[in-house]
């Protein structure tokens, strides 16, 4: 437990401003994908149904959809960044590993960039968190000034 509030301390400390450019580039960036997957179900159907993940592919698509357009909408508003990332992890290797490795990894029609640099921002963030401009920051800030508000008997 220590060594998460020494990373939270840390991460309030030195995560600049600007990262919070990067963070809603990949929450839209999830978002956008689990829309498109969303609309074009028997594409996410091919890839999985392709893939050594062929087990219970209808349940894995409505999770993949599902957790990217929450993750990617929650990540955006920097609530619950790092929980989302966790989530968000072991979906982005799947892609990388299972699905884009198979197509031929750097291929004309292969996403194995994307997969890549969304999964580095993914791990990024599950380290930095949300930063000083996102709801975790806003909640947590209002929380303390409301319990040092109280006269608690």
């Amino acid at each position: 437990m220590d060594t998460i509030k020494s990373i939270h301390q840390w991460s309030v400390t030195h995560h600049p401003r600007w990262l919070v450019i990067p963070r809603i580039i990949l929450g839209a960036l999830l978002c956008i994908k689990g829309i498109a997957f969303m609309s074009n179900a028997t594409l996410l159907e091919n890839i999985l149904s392709g893939s050594n993940l062929a087990g219970n592919t209808h349940a894995l698509q409505i999770l993949i959809c599902m957790a990217n357009i929450l993750g990617g909408v929650m990540i955006i508003i920097g609530l619950q960044t790092r929980l989302m990332c966790l989530i968000q992890i072991p979906i982005l290797i799947g892609a990388v590993i299972f699905i884009n490795a198979q197509r031929g990894g750097f291929a004309p029609q292969s996403e194995m960039g994307l997969a890549i640099l969304a999964l580095l921002l993914t791990i990024l963030f599950l380290i930095e968190g949300s930063g000083p401009l996102s709801l975790d920051k806003y909640f947590y800030h209002n929380k303390n000034r409301n319990d040092q508000g109280r006269n608690l008997p």
